[in-house]
């Protein structure tokens, strides 16, 4: 810490709490209900606003733009994928892992893989570092892989699991399984041998084979534990790697330790949780995605290194996967509904941990941790806050969401209690959520409308664009938000011409697309459809999508054309457990913004965050960042009125 580092700082100490997809429609109900006392009093005594967030509103681009300032033209997140213009197939948008012989590398190398961090533009908190003002920044999307600076960070969305995806988790079952996998899973066989049952957990690949590349395995045994015990026939072990570990039908098993063995004293290390989702008539064990193992991390997830070993000594094994709550095994039926929840509130309350730790160890600087537990539970459980069909005899039981604004709401008063009156909290939202009735398969529209051709004989093509004719293609979709020219010179095999021909398909594109009604309901699948050179400046502009999508309310793009794919109807009811969404027109799912002291301006954005930081702290706004500082009045509020607490509820 430099001498004089806060000489010129209007406040010693921000906490910012980050909440993925925190509403400021359901919020202002809730307030208005007597239900957020904690943010109702934020709103009265100092800020509550709606927060203009991102084009496309995903979280990986809105945080990229919170932590940096900048529009995705400046910091090169346009989405959570990016295609590749010589392959056209989508990979994640915010690192690249290279093993160091040239060949991509999923996980973990005994000669360290190369990860090439995508994003662009500093983060606000390596301005605070350079000024001796000592950041902490706590699971922040878009901070994968982790950049040195002069503070503490573990990286949220984004991180790969060990195999290299955004986190596939294995069902093992006794059952016939034919060779199925369900996205984002695997279906795995558990093999009879006497009074147990084998199974084999599958992790990186090998990195000492280059010829003929192989995966990495952790076997396991399987046995019935209900000897003596009141829960006779509802208990099970499982033995691996040395390992005895005790499982309760219905019940998540603590973290897991694996090792996957490379080689003679070489080891991929990684965890895992276990869940016992059946003993009869067939047995079905769950695993979750094997995460990073914070104490012997095989991935780049924190800066300094030492930081997760930290974390871990202090509160035990923890969540490191960016998407650590699994909807994927939910989608397919592997757990249920309540198993989904429980595995939300395990992975929120590792959160917690550190956030308190941190707020404990940190008197003066920046600290910011981003829970992701509300984006999640509303995405599955938003059909709650549907009016019914028929007005109910008794009134309605509170929503899972509705809860869980209650207990963010405690959390809220337990951090503002933790942090004294002297420091500046902010609660944050980068973008909010909306219902998901319906779906738009771009691809499906683009095809029929000759826009997009297959090869010859094919009707349909596979995730990965594995069967379009990209000589005799204009035009095509990819990830949730993006359409693309297949324009000639910059895509491999592209065909439209740079000039009037690209303008005028463009327009054609615009006009055909804004507005369009779904035949089924007769509302508009599609609010807007904006040119992106009118939306983004900056040096990678040239990375863009040529047209973004601002979907309608109720309306999401299809999977198809999220992965690649070129297949089923071009409008679609949604029958994804997801009910809710955030996809869609900008306009339609703005974030919030509270603070304990009063903000002034007009419309705030995400943007105007980290210059905001940067000012309280005294040190100048860079002049490339998009955002503008906002006026705050630093003076602490007044004291609470006499009367009880809010407490926790």
């Amino acid at each position: 810490m430099f001498a004089g580092a806060y000489r010129k700082a209007r406040m010693e100490r921000v906490v910012i709490l980050g909440f993925e997809g925190m509403d400021p429609e359901l919020v202002a109900r809730w307030m208005r209900q007597g239900k957020l006392l904690h943010l109702a009093r934020l709103a009265k005594m100092g800020t509550f606003r709606p927060l203009a967030t991102t084009h496309p509103p995903l979280s990986l681009v809105a945080w990229s733009t919170f932590l940096t300032g900048v529009n995705p033209g400046k910091h090169n997140i346009f989405d959570v994928f990016r295609r590749d213009r010589h392959t056209y197939r989508p990979s994640p948008a915010s690192a690249r892992v290279i093993h160091p012989g040239g060949r991509l590398f999923p996980g973990f190398s005994l000669r360290p893989a190369e990860i090439k961090a995508l994003r662009r533009s500093k983060p606000f908190w390596h301005h605070l570092g350079e000024a001796g003002i000592f950041s902490i920044a706590i699971r922040v999307p878009g901070t994968f892989p982790p950049e040195p600076f002069d503070g503490v960070l573990l990286s949220g969305l984004g991180v790969p699991d060990l195999r290299g995806g955004e986190g596939t988790y294995s069902l093992f079952t006794t059952r016939e399984t034919s060779g199925s996998r369900p996205l984002g899973g695997m279906i795995l066989p558990l093999v009879p041998e006497g009074q147990l049952w084998r199974g084999e957990l599958l992790g990186p690949e090998n990195p000492l084979v280059k010829d003929q590349p192989s995966e990495l395995t952790a076997p396991f045994r399987l046995r019935l534990d209900s000897a003596g015990s009141p829960e006779g026939g509802r208990r099970a072990v499982v033995e691996i790697d040395g390992q005895r570990i005790p499982l309760r039908l219905h019940k998540f098993s603590d973290w897991v330790g694996l090792r996957f063995r490379a080689g003679w004293r070489a080891y991929v290390h990684g965890i895992c949780r276990m869940y016992l989702k059946s003993l009869q008539p067939e047995v079905e064990l769950y695993v979750t995605p094997v995460h990073a193992d914070p104490r012997c991390p095989a991935l780049p997830i924190c800066h300094p290194p030492a930081y997760s070993v930290y974390l871990s000594k202090s509160g035990g094994p923890f969540a490191t996967l960016g998407m650590a709550e699994d909807a994927w095994a939910l989608e397919s039926g592997a757990f249920e509904e309540e198993v989904f929840l429980d595995e939300c509130h395990q992975i929120h309350a590792e959160r917690e941990r550190m956030l308190f730790d941190a707020l404990e160890k940190m008197s003066r600087g920046m600290c910011i941790c981003v829970f992701d537990i509300i984006d999640r539970v509303q995405q599955i459980f938003w059909r709650q806050l549907e009016p019914p069909r028929a007005a109910p005899a008794e009134p309605p039981e509170a929503s899972v969401i509705e809860l869980l604004y209650q207990r963010m709401d405690a959390l809220i008063g337990r951090v503002l209690e933790a942090a004294g009156p002297e420091t500046l909290v902010m609660i944050v939202s980068a973008h909010g959520s909306k219902a998901f009735h319906h779906s738009f398969n771009l691809n499906a529209w683009l095809h029929r409308h000759g826009y997009l051709a297959l090869v010859s004989g094919s009707t349909v093509s596979e995730d990965r664009f594995r069967q379009v004719d990209w000589h005799r293609t204009r035009a095509y979709g990819l990830g949730w938000n993006a359409l693309y020219l297949n324009r000639e010179g910059r895509e491999r095999h592209g065909i439209v011409r740079e000039g009037e021909e690209a303008e005028a398909l463009l327009a054609e594109l615009r006009g055909e697309l804004r507005g369009i009604k779904d035949p089924a309901s007769g509302l508009a699948a599609i609010r807007e459809v904006y040119d992106a050179r009118e939306v983004y400046t900056g040096p990678y502009c040239e990375n863009a999508p040529d047209l973004l999508i601002g979907y309608a309310s109720g309306y999401n793009p299809a999977w198809e054309t999220v992965c690649g794919a070129v297949m089923g109807e071009i409008f679609q009811e949604n029958a994804h457990v997801w009910s809710g969404g955030h996809a869609m027109d900008p306009r339609d799912v703005p974030g919030v913004l509270f603070a304990n002291r009063t903000i002034l301006g007009d419309r705030p954005a995400l943007a105007d965050v980290a210059p905001t930081i940067l000012q309280l702290f005294g040190l100048p706004v860079p002049p490339y960042m998009d955002g503008r500082p906002w006026t705050v009045r630093t003076e602490p509020p007044p004291p609470r009125p006499p009367g009880p607490s809010p407490g926790p509820l």
